[in-house]
């Protein structure tokens, strides 16, 4: 008798060794990232995994850059954003004991997107709103900021409430260190500024591999609105908020439509791209620069209303052209992406001048994918002239 009681609590112990339960759950220094608010420091406990010569998180809400978001747990929070140079931020620790090879874990961040982030591009090295929707990716690792194993990622947190985002993650071996980084929309067809906001993270608690986590976010205060910005307590100074940037669908609502344009007998019968009627010829292929879309997304941003307004009235104008709209992107997502988002891009123009009056029969539309790049793939700057639209003249009157 005393041997199968001996082995019944054997065989106990080794399975719930194997799946995690009676562990002891694994702490986090500082969880809710408590510090003195300030820009370019993360909250202490924190170490800064970012990029060489760039600023390091920051710990929030401190008014800079517009962020004035309530914390859900303690004083401050944690910010984070990516950029347009290709850079991001990530912040680490050592956690109070290693994860284990093989086994499960729980754990949760409260998430939410900042309406206001407004720092300086990278780029263009104008103010701008780093207000983009992007991701959280957790990392294992053994010493600082070795991301030697990518634990699990969140959606894009585009939510401008807090909410609590769950995670489930079975290491393949032993790790010390966790880092939090915050990423781009995958795939990466372009870098933009965005950010995301960190507060209350939970410990990493053992569970058995066959327990569920729930997969979508949760509100973290379910009768409260969402936080409103006081831009007028803000002591630093900068300029008027922006409203956040809105996609013009591929068919907008009659009230955005552009106003009819009459065709005009005189000379001037309008441009494309700078490009003067008198100046065009069958076969010539025009370069829309100023024609942009949301990340992955067939949706026009406002900075394109013009560009689309322009070909319209060359459109209208001259009744006698008939062109291809044609789609590229860059070389970063895969090949059959490309040509399907390149494809699609393409027809959302189509359809948008046909949604203003142009016959279908003058429209032809196209997806060439990644394979006539006109720049180097290997930087920002070529892979950003890569990923453009351009105008085919197919047919043009002879007095053209």
């Amino acid at each position: 008798m005393r041997k199968r009681t001996a082995l019944f609590f054997f065989l106990a112990f080794s399975l719930c060794s194997h799946y995690g339960i009676g562990q002891e759950a694994i702490f986090l220094t500082n969880p809710s990232f408590e510090d003195i608010p300030r820009h370019s420091t993360p909250p202490r406990g924190w170490d800064n995994c970012g990029f060489t010569g760039e600023s390091p998180p920051d710990t929030q809400p401190s008014g800079d850059f517009g962020v004035t978001f309530t914390p859900t747990d303690g004083e401050t929070y944690l910010g984070m954003v990516v950029r347009d140079n290709e850079t991001w931020e990530a912040v680490e620790q050592r956690l109070s004991r290693p994860l284990q090879g093989g086994d499960c874990y729980e754990f949760s961040l409260h998430l939410a997107r900042s309406p206001l982030y407004v720092s300086l591009s990278r780029r263009t090295e104008e103010e701008v709103n780093f207000n983009r929707a992007a991701r959280v990716r957790l990392y294992g690792g053994n010493g600082g900021c070795n991301k030697a194993y990518l634990l699990d990622e969140t959606s894009l947190v585009t939510n401008r409430q807090w909410m609590q985002y769950n995670f489930k993650f079975e290491p393949p071996q032993d790790y010390t260190h966790l880092v939090i980084e915050v990423f781009y929309e995958t795939p990466v067809l372009f870098a933009y500024n965005g950010n995301v906001i960190i507060d209350n993270a939970s410990a990493i608690r053992p569970i058995p591999c066959s327990e569920e986590v729930p997969d979508e976010p949760t509100p973290i205060f379910q009768d409260e609105e969402e936080p409103e910005q006081d831009i007028a307590q803000n002591d630093t100074p900068q300029r008027p908020p922006q409203p956040e940037p809105k996609p013009v669908r591929p068919t907008p609502a009659p009230t955005t439509q552009p106003k009819p344009v009459e065709p005009q007998k005189s000379e001037n019968r309008g441009s494309i791209a700078g490009v003067e009627r008198e100046n065009m010829k069958r076969g010539q292929t025009i370069t829309l620069d100023a024609l942009y879309f949301e990340a992955d997304s067939t949706d026009f941003t406002n900075e394109s209303v013009e560009a689309l307004q322009e070909v319209y009235e060359f459109m209208l104008k001259n009744d006698d052209v008939k062109i291809e709209i044609g789609g590229h992107t860059n070389d970063l997502p895969p090949e059959d992406y490309c040509l399907r988002l390149s494809t699609a891009r393409a027809k959302a123009v189509a359809d948008y001048l046909a949604s203003q009056g142009i016959k279908r029969n003058r429209l032809q539309y196209k997806g060439y994918g990644k394979s006539k790049p006109i720049a180097s793939n290997k930087t920002v700057y070529g892979r950003r002239r890569n990923q453009r639209v351009e105008i085919k003249i197919l047919e043009i009157g002879e007095d053209g």
